[in-house]
């Protein structure tokens, strides 16, 4: 081989590797990684049967395996939207900060953080969404244009109770809010079981849906949850919140890559 065609391989190695990796840091910390593990097993399972001569066993594994072919762009639709999406943005292969423009991250946090715990002692119920990379136009298109600079004060007065504003969500896109009143998917999962309202199951869809955080307030019960990766993270107090939000906006580098990892939630 010439050294330009083993430069050639090495070149196209590097950019299978890291696509790779970029997408096993798309889908870490979500139910797909459960879902790959899943499938994992599975793959495997077919050979061991037909090692172990277990002939009907090893039909019903290879249909299934053929099946998952079909299978697996509905399973994974949630993540290879996001990939796609980010992809068609320029942004698959790097890592920027929450939006398109420069934002002063410590501020919004602050400004959501003080809202939140605003809410929570009154018993308000609410809920903020940060966009971060893949883009909520959809919907805050079902909801009310807004187009005015995140604050405390603002996001407390979107969710007085009995006002046209309060139900659904408060859409936030750097240090604007761009509608209120939108409305959400519901998760799907059965995660959340059935002692959770609309608004932490609308949380947790959007976290699904797209890489969005989710905080969520409960007027039942005056906890704040916090929404992010397809995982709830509930009863926050005002630091740990704050320590959340800061975890997932600001800008770091790339975190080591520990695939099985399974964070735990509260």
């Amino acid at each position: 081989m010439t050294p330009l065609s083993i430069l050639i391989s090495v070149v196209d190695v590097a950019i299978v590797s890291y696509g790779v990796y970029r997408l096993f840091l798309l889908i870490r910390g979500t139910r797909a990684v459960q879902l790959i593990k899943g499938i994992i097993l599975l793959l495997l399972a077919v050979p061991v049967s037909n090692w172990l001569h277990l002939s009907a066993t090893h039909m019903v594994l290879k249909d299934i395996q053929t099946m998952l072919i079909v299978a697996i762009p509905i399973v994974f639709q949630p993540e290879l939207r996001r990939a796609l999406e980010q992809l068609g943005q320029g942004r698959f292969f790097a890592e920027t900060l929450v939006n398109h423009e420069a934002v002063d991250v410590a501020r919004l946090i602050d400004e959501v953080a003080r809202a939140a715990e605003r809410l929570a002692r009154s018993r308000i119920g609410a809920l903020f969404v940060i966009e971060r990379q893949t883009g909520l136009n959809e919907y805050a298109a079902t909801g009310t244009p807004i187009d005015a600079v995140v604050s405390a004060a603002l996001l407390e007065n979107i969710f007085v109770p009995n006002t046209p504003l309060h139900d659904g969500a408060c859409i936030l896109r750097g240090d604007r809010v761009v509608a209120a009143a939108a409305f959400l998917p519901l998760t799907d999962s059965a995660q959340p079981g059935s002692e959770l309202g609309s608004r932490h199951r609308a949380a947790l869809g959007i976290s699904e849906q797209s890489d969005a955080i989710a905080v969520a307030v409960s007027e039942e019960t005056g906890w704040i949850s916090m929404a992010v990766e397809g995982r709830l993270y509930r009863r926050l107090e005002d630091r740990a919140l704050r320590e959340m939000l800061g975890r997932y906006l600001q800008v770091r580098p790339h975190p080591p890559l520990r695939f099985w990892h399974r964070g735990a939630s509260s």
